[in-house]
């Protein structure tokens, strides 16, 4: 296969409050070793693609607080292909601001976009798919997904309902659900035509560009005089994120456009968006602790994630069953398992209180 058309974009903007205290504004999750593999999240995902695509054209999208960040943890990539977002706008905007600058080097570009802080455990089968997709979309007119067949009702999580026969490769998408209560996910689960949603995009930069010419025209014309790849560009963002709507992709494009479609993938997929999915994913002892140091002893206690910062510190545990420990420099966490989505309400009360934000 021909790469010089293809390229990749990796979204690495997020906070990661629901992995407090480990992951803080100043040094958020995809930055982090969180499974304890000696890589972080954003270079596992590096990792991951750089075997499908040229270095030179990965992109990452980041916060423009997190660009020297994005350099010490990726060397390899292009200092200018580390592009800043002044501020948080959903992933509508920064979609359409890297399809308008990779359109700008090559208008011929395939693009795939993918999120920073995701596990994938079978990588050759990820590979296999994102051939599939880039092959479709280079044939036809197409914005394609990656969806995972869901394993539990899951609230967590965006869903997929797909059309067309079994035993197919590729569906064409019905309607996107974004995080639905439990009984919803249970009635999605059963109905057996659901798949999670992995916020993995793959379509041509001319696709991606005419379903957002026809669907947010007026984001459309807030880009569009930017100067691409010019000494322009970084005054002229920081002049129009403010006046960007806040919207998802999926809700600005994917959830209107008739030809969006939905590979279904058995990638061995987390989006580790909780403590509880880190625990599910990672290497247990004999009474299914996971921890991250040899120095923690344990009494009567089974089922918890112990994330040490200072690795060297000795630490005992007695009578804790499924529960987080995580202590840092500034903070310690401790709370049940099934509280895990609690976490960024404890965050947004810790910033109330007076001088909160040092603990962020």
């Amino acid at each position: 296969m021909d790469k010089s058309n293809l390229y990749c974009v990796i979204m690495a903007g997020g906070i990661g409050s629901r992995f407090w205290p480990l992951s803080t504004t100043k040094y958020p999750k995809q930055f982090q070793d969180i499974l304890g593999t000696g890589r972080t999240m954003i270079q596992q995902t590096y990792d991951r693609i750089s075997q499908q695509f040229p270095a030179e054209n990965i992109f990452v999208v980041t916060s423009k607080d997190y660009i020297e960040l994005t350099q010490v943890q990726l060397p390899e990539i292009n200092p200018q292909h580390i592009v800043g977002e002044p501020m948080m706008k959903n992933t509508a905007a920064c979609n359409l601001y890297m399809a308008k600058k990779i359109s700008q080097i090559n208008p011929e570009a395939q693009l795939v976009v993918l999120p920073a802080d995701h596990l994938i455990l079978k990588e050759q089968r990820f590979v296999e798919k994102i051939n599939l997709a880039l092959s479709l979309a280079k044939q036809q007119d197409y914005l394609v997904t990656l969806g995972i067949k869901p394993t539990r009702p899951d609230t967590g999580y965006g869903y997929i309902q797909y059309l067309g026969e079994e035993n197919k490769s590729i569906f064409k998408v019905k309607t996107f659900t974004e995080k639905p209560d439990l009984e919803i996910a249970k009635t999605f689960l059963e109905s057996g035509d659901f798949l999670w949603n992995a916020g993995i995009f793959i379509w041509s930069a001319k696709s991606i560009l005419s379903a957002f010419e026809k669907y947010l025209p007026e984001m459309v014309q807030q880009f569009s005089y930017c100067g691409y790849n010019t000494k322009k560009e970084h005054r002229c963002i920081e002049e129009i994120y403010p006046k960007l709507t806040k919207i998802s992709i999926d809700n600005g494009i994917l959830e209107k456009a008739k030809n969006v479609y939905v590979i279904p993938a058995d990638l061995g997929w987390s989006d580790l968006g909780t403590w509880t999915s880190v625990y599910q994913n990672a290497e247990k002892d004999d009474n299914n602790n996971a921890l991250n140091s040899k120095n923690v002893l344990f009494y009567n206690s089974k089922g918890n994630v112990v994330r040490l910062k200072n690795k060297n510190k000795a630490v005992i545990i007695d009578g804790l069953k499924n529960y987080i420990i995580v202590d840092t420099e500034k903070a310690l966490l401790i709370c049940p398992r099934d509280h895990d989505q609690s976490i960024k309400d404890y965050v947004l009360d810790l910033k109330n209180l007076k001088k909160g934000d040092r603990f962020m």
